[in-house]
């Protein structure tokens, strides 16, 4: 049997379809661990590698898709790597018997790693290595990373192939209909890349279907000499009685082979609900095909590299960006006070309020992105419409739960457009109780991420490397929290806060003094503008629920007691505010700034507390 490289230089080589929708399709459910079938039902895994070596498949996948260590921790399966990919690769050497390839299967790891995720590139590439040895040493003739959405991961995955192994790459990112990857990396900028980093096959698969892919192939071609691939999606998935059906005919997925073919695709094959009867049709259309209609592989085509739009603006400097932040360039001590999002579109009183303490001398309203816990407007609509009505400017308050990297983008571009520029980036917590105990959230980046992707777009460039036009000129806020459980992990985060961008931080409400002073002498080497966030009790209730039951937040017993001593609700939250007015006073030297959050939005109380500035 000749190698991969001899064969694919050869003739266009038929991989085979979808291992997953194969085992859903024969009653595994979709919450269960594909991969840890090779050791509990090797069987029905063999079934499906026989069924595409008799359906004409040149080339088998091992069913090791999702068997890294991150993916196989989330079923108690991380021990059993070794032994998962080992016999994945022994099952489809079997069904193989000597007249087809066997490609070891590698995803993604289903974490964001640097620069959009905690998770580091050097990381990554040792998880990818545990799984790549455990491949060689079994035996596989290729690898074919699949489904990849970020470059950077990736890249990791290749760097740790070649590390241990001179076996063939085929690197297939997965794209949107608009062939961009799903975190918007266009195939101008993938492809050329993916050659560089050394993979010998790029191409696409998943997410589509055959007729965007196809006009995605015809873009790659364009920019690489390297040999291309396609496996589409059989269409896209249609709910049908409760389980997923992929309508594409075996008859028309074979259509678009064959223009695949035309457009130099060398390996054509198939993804989600691409069946053995699909993988027969396409390999008669490949066999249907004479040597003149098919385009040989390139020494190779004019690869023409289309570079993004050259930024002609200038980047904004930070004491341009807003008046908050030239306030904190200048060395001034600023003020902000939290406005919490209205139920329904009322916002009359709201703007009231702002215009108030706007009055009063505030530097800015702190709009808390709207709590899971309930439905109320959105902090960006509310922001907008304080900065247009009330005239004072707002810190817009944008978490990461809930969101794709992409609709961040979008939003975030969308406020920019609307005049807001001070942003505080939080990762965000998942809804458990309120209003929607049943809602769920999506955590695509954190708040590392986010601050990365904010940076981008000031240096005029969104998360796909594509240019922007004029850069944005957001002032880039985080959070710190001084009281951390685990503070050498909070520290560490900080510190990739910054390095990611990050320009002032907002810490969680300061009770413990001593732990705020221990926090900055800490962060001393990657000092960014400190705003205090101080927060008078409400009540005795309300103290003995912050000291608790809020992770993060640290009450020393002292202050409880202080509370506790006073008889009325009206005595406690006027002792309250003397505590917070003694806290501000203690640390007014060691922060550039004081963010207030008070009860019921009761503004009067912080401007009691804003006094001792």
């Amino acid at each position: 049997m000749d190698s991969f490289l001899d064969a694919i230089q050869d003739r266009v080589l038929v991989c085979d379809g979808a291992m997953g929708t194969m085992l859903y399709a024969k009653g595994v459910f979709i919450n269960r661990c594909f991969d840890a079938l090779n050791l509990t039902q090797s069987d029905l895994v063999a079934e499906v590698h026989q069924a595409y070596v008799r359906a004409g498949a040149d080339v088998i996948e091992t069913n090791t898709f999702g068997a890294n260590r991150i993916k196989l921790a989330s079923f108690g399966q991380a021990e059993r790597l070794h032994a998962i990919n080992f016999r994945g690769v022994q099952i489809a050497r079997h069904a193989a018997r000597d007249r087809v390839l066997v490609a070891g299967a590698i995803g993604p790891l289903g974490i964001r790693i640097e620069p959009w995720g905690k998770t580091g590139v050097d990381e990554a590439r040792e998880y990818f290595r545990e799984q790549v040895a455990a491949l060689v040493e079994a035996g596989v003739d290729l690898f074919i990373l699949e489904t990849f959405r970020d470059l950077n991961e990736i890249g990791a995955a290749i760097a740790a192939v070649g590390s241990l192994s001179d076996l063939p790459i085929v690197a297939q990112m997965t794209t949107e209909e608009d062939g961009n990857s799903l975190d918007g990396t266009p195939p101008e900028k993938f492809a050329p890349e993916l050659e560089r980093l050394g993979a010998q096959v790029i191409g696409v698969n998943c997410s589509v279907g055959p007729a965007p892919m196809l006009e995605t192939i015809d873009r790659i071609s364009k920019v690489t000499h390297a040999r291309l691939s396609a496996q589409p999606n059989a269409g896209a998935p249609r709910n049908v009685e409760g389980r997923y059906i992929y309508l594409s005919s075996p008859e028309y997925m074979a259509s678009y082979a064959r223009r695949f073919i035309t457009k130099g695709v060398r390996l054509v094959g198939g993804c989600c609900g691409t069946t053995p009867e699909h993988i027969r049709q396409i390999k008669q259309a490949v066999r249907s095909m004479t040597p003149a209609a098919t385009r040989a592989p390139s020494t190779g085509p004019a690869v023409t590299v289309v570079e993004s739009r050259t930024v002609t603006a200038p980047l904004v400097t930070r004491p341009e960006k807003s008046r908050l932040a030239h306030a904190i360039a200048r060395g001034h001590f600023v003020t902000a006070v939290e406005l919490v999002p209205p139920r329904g579109h009322e916002v009359a009183r709201t703007i009231e309020q702002a215009r108030f303490l706007k009055i009063h001398g505030v530097d800015a309203i702190n709009v808390p992105d709207s709590p899971p816990l309930s439905t109320r407007m959105s902090a960006l609509s509310m922001a907008v419409l304080v900065e247009q009505q009330a005239g004072v400017e707002t810190v817009l308050h944008y978490t990461c739960r809930g969101r794709s990297l992409l609709a961040m983008q979008s939003d975030l571009l969308g406020a920019h457009a609307m005049g807001l520029r001070n942003v505080l980036i939080r990762t965000g917590t998942p809804p458990k109780l309120g209003d929607y105990p049943e809602a769920t959230s999506v955590f695509d980046v954190d708040s590392i991420g986010l601050t990365n992707v904010v940076s981008r777009l000031n240096r005029g460039s969104d998360v796909g490397g594509q240019a922007i036009g004029a850069p944005t000129a957001f002032h880039i806020g985080v959070v710190a929290n001084p009281c951390a459980e685990n503070l050498d992990e909070e520290i560490r985060r900080f510190e990739y806060k910054v390095e990611a961008g990050a320009e002032f931080a907002i810490t969680y409400p300061v009770f413990d003094v001593d732990a705020l002073e221990s926090f900055l002498k800490r962060i001393e080497p990657v000092r960014i503008p400190i705003i205090a966030a101080v927060l008078p009790f409400e009540s005795l209730l309300n103290a003995e629920f912050l000291a608790n039951e809020v992770p993060g937040i640290r009450v020393p017993e002292e202050l409880v007691a202080r509370i506790r001593r006073r008889e009325s609700n009206e005595a406690q939250g006027a002792e309250g505010i003397v505590i917070a007015r003694e806290i501000a006073a203690d640390i007014r030297d060691d922060v550039q700034g004081f963010a207030i959050s008070t009860p019921a939005d009761h503004v009067e109380a912080a401007l009691a507390v804003l006094d001792v500035v």
